[in-house]
């Protein structure tokens, strides 16, 4: 079990700055279309370890200088920049690095609780997995920004219900020819969008995560490597429910999971940076 975990861990985490790129055969955000402007308060983050770029997360903006985004992307870093094109061209006025592209992070916060080393039992795995970036300027919205739900607005949608998947996650995959499955992802620079739906119950996750559904096969959305931190919208609404956190594969289908925001001591945490 512990070998498991670690292998989740592994994969599930912030993808690396450097992908390899295959030939494209399998879409993803899972069936996912390039979001253009329709979601221009979902963030690309990249951090910094030691000085260096290390990985990126997505993130999304609840105020003009406020991002959230998953724990395990903020954990251990040493600096981070924000950017909301929709669009990174390769080589782009100096991505990763420091440039007009992004805007720098003043400071870096993790959620005290969260879990870097998991601890025995579900509920314990990967608990907590929100950061916050605060900025050092605002990013200007005309449409203004994500809105924080009420504590347990989650519970009472219904089974089924309609979520929105925002992000700058891994785009393609190659299946076969001998390459692992975590090796055979690549990005196609873009701000991704896909439909997916939420999946009630109560086992034994259900009061830290969300359970969506993220299966290709019956077209519906799901997430990828480098969606952790992206905001799940309920459907239509700029509210966030959960940010994306892990996967239980390396092909990135089946369920996906995300980190309730829609609980009360989180909203707590988050709100005090918000005053």
């Amino acid at each position: 079990m512990k070998k498991l975990w670690k292998f989740i861990v592994t994969f599930c985490l912030v993808t690396a700055l450097a992908i390899s790129i295959f030939p494209a055969s399998v879409l993803a955000i899972q069936n996912g279309t390039h979001d253009g402007e329709n979601h221009p308060y979902v963030v690309m983050c990249v951090f910094d370890v030691d000085g260096a770029p290390a990985w990126r997360t997505t993130g999304v903006l609840i105020s003009p200088t406020i991002v959230l985004t998953a724990g395990h992307g903020t954990y251990g870093t040493t600096g981070a920049r924000v950017s909301t094109l929709s669009y990174i061209p390769r080589s782009y006025q100096g991505y990763p690095y420091p440039g007009k592209w992004a805007i720098e992070a003043k400071a870096i916060y993790t959620y005290p609780d969260y879990q870097a080393v998991p601890g025995p039992g579900l509920p314990q795995f990967d608990a907590y997995d929100i950061g916050i970036i605060v900025l050092s300027k605002p990013i200007k919205l005309s449409g203004g920004y994500a809105r924080l739900p009420v504590a347990g607005y989650a519970d009472a949608l219904p089974m089924k219900a309609p979520v929105y998947l925002v992000g700058y996650g891994v785009t393609s995959q190659d299946k076969g020819g001998g390459i692992s499955p975590y090796d055979s992802w690549t990005w196609d620079r873009y701000r991704n969008f896909a439909v997916s739906e939420l999946v009630q119950g109560q086992d034994t996750l259900s009061s830290m995560f969300l359970k969506l559904t993220a299966d290709p096969g019956q077209d519906k959305g799901g997430t990828t490597f480098g969606d952790s931190g992206g905001p799940i919208l309920k459907g239509g609404t700029n509210i966030v429910l959960g940010l994306n956190s892990f996967v239980t594969n390396s092909n990135c289908d089946g369920v996906t999971y995300a980190q309730r925001v829609d609980r009360a001591d989180i909203l707590n945490w988050i709100n005090g940076y918000l005053k």
